[in-house]
């Protein structure tokens, strides 16, 4: 996990990222299809992602995905990836990325909204950038074995946590919401100063986690402008409110990596809104790919 966090800091570090369009969609009869191509000198790649709402229910990930990574200048086939583990891997240190430069110092106490795969991935990338102490995971169903197996590994992992109830929050010092909730899970009126919050389960202009009052009250981060524009609907829809202005957002995350101050001071709320960018995925594939050909070399 820190190594995919060392490797997108270097990305959105650089003065040229790499070229990703708008991913593209298609409603299918029981989910949607994402096509996220991207190119730059990690090389040539696409992800093919389905997302199925009715999978969780199944027992099945709620996501699934193909990733083809090709050379960078002869564009020959470098590797296929499962999918699934690289959005999961990607998605987590990408929010990982976001809260090392913007959770306090100090931040001990995480409460994770959802328990699925996102969910666990967070909980690594959150480890890796600070000193976790507490965790209190909530979730959206009841029971919920995901959320006793999260706890479990959390518990196992030497961390004091246990099951939460909505609310959970006003006790953090980082959230993150992983839900696929299309109406807010957590609200303004319920953040403490100081906070930071990764929102990153919302992906269209019509779902959000945070209500637009826990947005207007945050200096928010995204991505990319043009992403977030096109997709974060947590943004979207405290706009069409008339909570904020389009100038809401304070950085982006190269803004952010390349040193504009967000965080000024500790009793700032700050929110991370991730929609998922391709060139995210094709950093990560790449720096995997590197690992492993080190390791057998």
């Amino acid at each position: 996990m820190t190594e995919a966090i060392d490797a997108l800091e270097g990305a959105f570090a650089a003065e040229t990222l790499p070229e990703a369009p708008l991913r593209s969609h298609l409603d299918t009869a029981n989910g949607t299809l994402f096509v996220m191509p991207s190119f730059g000198s990690p090389g040539v790649g696409v992800k093919l992602v389905t997302l199925t709402p009715g999978n969780p229910g199944h027992g099945l990930p709620f996501i699934d995905a193909a990733y083809v990574l090709f050379d960078p200048e002869t564009q020959q086939l470098r590797a296929v990836f499962d999918g699934g583990p690289l959005t999961a891997l990607r998605t987590a240190a990408v929010s990982g990325l976001a809260t090392r430069h913007l959770a306090r110092a100090d931040a001990r106490r995480l409460v994770i909204y959802g328990a699925g795969v996102q969910a666990r991935s967070h909980l690594e990338a959150m480890l890796a950038v600070r000193d976790i102490e507490e965790l209190v995971v909530v979730g959206r169903r009841r029971p919920d074995g995901n959320v006793q197996d999260l706890v479990g590994r959390a518990v196992d992992g030497g961390l004091e946590a246990r099951v939460g109830q909505p609310g959970a929050e006003r006790d953090a010092d980082i959230v993150c919401t992983t839900t696929t909730s299309a109406e807010p899970v957590v609200f303004g009126r319920s953040l403490s100063e100081g906070v930071h919050v990764n929102a990153i389960g919302a992906y269209t202009t019509s779902m959000r986690e945070l209500d637009a009052e826990a947005i207007a009250r945050a200096k928010v981060v995204v991505e990319t402008r043009d992403a977030a524009e096109a997709e974060a609907g947590d943004l979207a829809l405290a706009v069409a409110e008339g909570a904020i202005g389009p100038e809401h957002v304070v950085a982006d995350l190269h803004e952010l990596v390349t040193g504009t101050a967000v965080r000024t001071g500790e009793r700032d709320l700050t929110v991370f809104k991730s929609v998922g960018v391709a060139f995210e995925d094709l950093v990560v594939a790449s720096a995997a790919l590197e690992r492993l050909d080190g390791a057998t070399a």
